[in-house]
């Protein structure tokens, strides 16, 4: 039996649209909560071809809430991109997965997401989706935010054209400047924040008109909103107005304290892991190496270089206690 059947047969999809789903490709900005949940059920929809970005590795903390990650994972910190890969390949051997373990930028999108029918947000970060706004909107690519924390969870698609940017709707948007790290998160309002956003998915990769609402809610409480945005554009929007600029393509910040999790993210002048290697030995300090990235510690902080050049200081708690660090191993 065709394992899409039943999806199939379901009256909003039938087999014109499981063909164009067959035909498209998603990419995925951070593969936490959210973009594990939305990988699992769009290589399980049919789609041709993920392309996933997140600069992290796992940890035991994420298993409570982020699918397709093991005890193995968090134990050999592997990079959530490679540890989401190994999985879905798992679901299904067909699928194409292009992986970037890099901090999501404007270089990165333009380089390696411009061919994306849909980008689907799990990045859990503001800077991240003003860029991804502007990009998507310059190259009329539709987008679907999504967020949770505590028992809250929210989804909103963004389609070039047709809806108001994230820019515009942002003052109605629930405030969620809270993080899991300080406040927690439970399983059940990731599922319904994706479950938005995988409802979305399907709709637009499958070309069919709606209407696009901003979903929020909290189910622990079983409260729930849908709110239409189409009259929010602003014609002074400089991401959807009448003359857009889109200035978040712009900036290229690398050196930023990463939201909740008492860490700062830099670019290392190394760039070569043999390099980094011989630097280290030379000052004795003592490192694991992995495939990805190399692990070392600073008085008592631990340090992770990845390929490239990028660099997580942690355990500290702002970009000027993360400097010393820095300063102290580079000089």
């Amino acid at each position: 039996m065709n394992r899409y059947d039943r999806q199939q047969k379901f009256k909003g999809i039938g087999l014109k649209g499981q063909q164009q789903i067959s035909e498209k490709t998603v990419g995925i900005i951070g593969i936490g909560a959210l973009g594990t949940h939305t990988a699992d059920t769009l290589v399980r929809a049919g789609i041709k071809k993920l392309i996933l970005v997140d600069r992290d590795y796992v940890e035991a903390s994420n298993l409570q809430r982020q699918t397709l990650f093991t005890e193995r994972h968090a134990a050999e910190l592997t990079p959530k991109v490679i540890a989401a890969q190994e999985e879905l390949h798992k679901i299904r051997t067909d699928i194409e997965i292009e992986v970037h373990i890099e901090h999501c930028d404007a270089p990165l999108l333009e380089a390696a997401f411009s061919s994306c029918h849909l980008i689907i947000d799990g990045s859990d970060n503001f800077d991240v989706r003003q860029t991804v706004n502007d990009f998507c909107y310059k190259y009329k690519i539709p987008w679907i935010y999504g967020a949770c924390v505590e028992s809250t969870y929210a989804a909103c698609p963004f389609i070039p054209d047709v809806t108001p940017c994230f820019n515009c709707v942002m003052g109605m948007l629930p405030v969620m400047n809270r993080t899991c790290d300080t406040v927690g998160v439970i399983e059940p309002a990731v599922s319904q924040a994706t479950s938005y956003q995988a409802t979305y998915a399907l709709k637009i990769l499958t070309e069919q008109p709606f209407e696009p609402k901003l979903v929020y809610g909290d189910i622990w409480s079983l409260e729930h909103s849908a709110i239409k945005f189409s009259r929010m554009g602003e014609v002074s929007c400089a991401t959807c107005g009448d003359e857009p600029t889109y200035p978040h393509l712009q900036n290229r910040t690398i050196r930023t304290m990463l939201c909740g999790r008492d860490t700062v993210q830099f670019e290392s002048p190394v760039t070569d892991m043999r390099q980094l290697i011989d630097f280290l030995t030379c000052l004795k300090i003592e490192f694991q190496q992995t495939p990805y990235f190399v692990r070392f510690y600073v008085d008592r902080k631990p340090v992770i270089w990845f390929r490239g050049g990028r660099l997580l200081v942690h355990e500290v708690k702002s970009v000027a206690e993360g400097q010393k660090i820095y300063y102290q191993i580079f000089g």
